[in-house]
């Protein structure tokens, strides 16, 4: 049953991945997008990474969905007709997604319990996690002790995006209304 619905799941990923390439207006493909993002986190908790499908459905179904409707309020709603062929696009991720196939042949099936992953690496973190530190939950422990690092770094760059987003907003929001201001003193005269 498991593997139904991930198949549905995925299939319904395909097809809004369609859409979201074959649309030219903006609008919808923001919409697709968050679509996209919201079935993906399903495809996550079915997967049993519910914290994984949590940070999908927040960042990628809101915030992101959030922030494009906003530049798009700051900008056009429909994309510009392109310029030249998309056959060398359609080239390289035909290629890179050829190469990731490729690469998922050596893979051990999914869920096999006598993994290198799950006999060597797993069971030393759930070993060694209460000795070294203190810490109860082995996720928490390996989030916040052994990856310590890796963690504050990737909060400084969400941080960072988050500012650079603000200040891009603060600045579309200003031409915003001097465009308005333009318009409002061209009809006045």
């Amino acid at each position: 049953m498991e593997a139904l619905i991930n198949m549905v799941l995925l299939t319904l990923l395909a097809i809004i991945t369609f859409g979201v390439v074959r649309l030219r207006n903006l609008f919808a493909v923001v919409i697709l997008s968050g679509i996209y993002s919201f079935l993906m986190a399903s495809v996550m908790i079915v997967l049993d990474g519910v914290d994984v499908a949590m940070t999908e459905a927040s960042v990628g179904a809101g915030i992101s969905t959030v922030l494009m409707l906003t530049v798009l309020y700051l900008t056009k709603v429909e994309e510009a007709k392109p310029t030249h062929t998309p056959l060398l696009p359609l080239f390289v991720a035909g290629g890179v997604g050829a190469v990731l196939v490729y690469g998922t042949w050596g893979l051990p099936p999914f869920g096999e319990a006598m993994t290198p992953m799950n006999t060597h690496v797993g069971m030393d973190y759930m070993d060694m996690s209460m000795p070294d530190t203190g810490i109860p939950n082995v996720v928490t422990s390996v989030l916040a002790s052994y990856r310590g690092f890796d963690t504050l770094g990737e909060t400084a760059v969400v941080f960072a995006a988050g500012i650079g987003v603000l200040l891009l907003l603060r600045r579309g929001v200003s031409l915003a209304r001097l465009r308005r201001r333009q318009i409002e003193e061209e009809q006045q005269s």
